[in-house]
C-alpha cells in the first residue's frame, strides 16, 4: 500500500483535529506512503451537489460526472480512483459529519469513480482500490451519554453506509471523548495513539 488519501474536515485551524490529522499524515509519511493531504476548510471544498451529480444508476451518468470541470472535484475524484487507503479526521458534530465532509461523500464517492450500480436498488460494484479505512473523530459525549442515548451513529454512517461503496474496505475507527475537558497531557496521549494506530491500520510499505 502506498498512495493514501487523508481528509480533515474542520474549520478551525487550530483544532484538535487538525494536530491530529498532521500526526496522522506524518506517521504514514513515515511509514513510507505517499499521502495525499486535504484541508476540506482551507481547500473552500464545494460540497453543494449539482443536478446531475444526483443521479447514481443510469446509462449516462458516469459520462457526465467524467466530464467535471471543477478542477478540484475532478482531483479529488482521480486520488481516490488510485488510492488504497483512505484516513479522515473530524468531529462528531449532531450524530454526523461536519457539512463539508458529507458533501465530499457526495460529490467524490460517485459511480464510475467509486463504484458502479446496474440499477438504483441494486449492490454496489467496488470500482476504488481501498483496502483500508480509518476515521478518527472528536466528540465532547462521554462514552456512556453516547451509548444510552444516540447509539453512535457516525459507526453506522462509515462502517454500514458509505464503506459499501468504498469496496468494503477494513475500518478502524477510534473515538477521543470529551476533547474540550481533556488535559495537554491527555491530548498528548491521544496524539502518541492514533499516530501508532496509523501505523498499525496501514503498515509499512516494503
Amino acid at each position: 500500500m502506498s498512495h493514501l488519501v487523508l481528509l480533515l474536515a474542520h474549520p478551525r485551524p487550530d483544532s484538535y483535529c487538525h494536530a491530529l490529522a498532521e500526526r496522522i499524515g506524518e506517521q504514514l509519511v513515515a511509514c513510507g506512503h505517499e499521502v495525499r493531504s486535504h484541508d476540506l476548510y482551507a481547500e473552500r471544498f464545494d460540497p453543494i451537489l449539482t443536478s446531475y451529480e444526483s443521479h447514481t444508476s443510469g446509462p449516462d451518468i458516469e459520462g457526465a460526472l467524467a466530464r467535471e470541470e471543477d478542477p478540484l472535484i475532478a482531483l479529488h475524484r482521480e486520488e481516490l480512483r488510485q488510492a488504497s487507503g483512505l484516513a479522515i479526521v473530524h468531529p462528531n458534530w449532531w450524530g454526523m459529519p461536519p457539512a463539508i465532509l458529507t458533501g465530499w461523500i457526495d460529490r467524490i464517492v460517485v459511480p464510475g469513480v467509486a463504484y458502479r450500480l446496474a440499477d438504483a436498488t441494486g449492490r454496489p460494484e467496488p470500482l476504488a482500490p481501498i483496502e483500508r479505512l480509518l476515521v478518527v473523530n472528536t466528540s465532547d459525549t462521554t462514552d456512556e451519554r453516547e451509548e444510552s442515548l444516540y447509539g453512535d451513529p457516525l459507526a453506522s454512517i462509515w462502517g454500514r453506509c458509505v464503506a459499501p461503496y468504498l469496496g468494503s474496505p477494513q475500518v478502524t475507527r477510534r473515538v477521543l471523548r470529551p476533547v474540550s475537558s481533556a488535559s495537554d497531557e491527555q491530548r498528548a496521549a491521544w496524539l502518541d495513539e492514533v499516530g501508532s494506530l496509523a501505523a498499525e491500520t496501514f503498515g509499512a510499505v516494503s
